[in-house]
């Protein structure tokens, strides 16, 4: 795998690590900010499937819990022979801030930069969105509802 392959994001949360975890582990929590159905069992070999936009399955499993701190999970697409289902690695750290959270996202074993940087659109678009939740607003609608690409 090449570096340059890595899709790396970090955003400031206005929320302390344990409600951001819990927005990025709990199933009703994630449908604030991302997608219209979840199914996650955040334990080693957990499952992890996300229905990202209403038209698209993100799958794949937990490799790593650790509460409050890390997640690193598998992730690929239903229905796709570029990014299939597990193929890739997401990794979150939280980091604890005098102020909030530092989230510190890296997603890797992307195949090429094409798929880098749309899931680096992606990931911006949806933290952004978990931010918004986390500091108690609504973000609204998710624009991406019903994109397929």
């Amino acid at each position: 795998m090449q570096e340059g392959l890595v899709v790396r994001r970090e955003t400031h949360v206005s929320a302390p690590p344990a409600a951001v975890f819990a927005l990025l582990t709990d199933p009703e929590k994630i449908l604030r900010w991302m997608g219209t159905e979840a199914d996650v069992e955040p334990k080693p070999e957990g499952l992890y499937l996300v229905n990202v936009t209403g038209a698209r399955f993100a799958r794949g499993s937990f490799r790593e819990v650790v509460p409050v701190h890390r997640l690193a999970y598998s992730f690929g697409w239903d229905d796709s022979d570029v990014v299939p289902p597990g193929s890739s690695l997401v990794e979150i750290d939280l980091i604890e801030q005098p102020d909030g959270t530092l989230v510190r996202l890296t997603h890797s074993g992307l195949p090429n930069a094409e798929q880098c940087a749309g899931h680096a659109e992606g990931w911006a678009h949806y933290l952004d969105r978990l931010s918004e939740v986390a500091a108690g607003r609504d973000p609204g609608p998710d624009p991406w509802h019903g994109r397929t690409g």
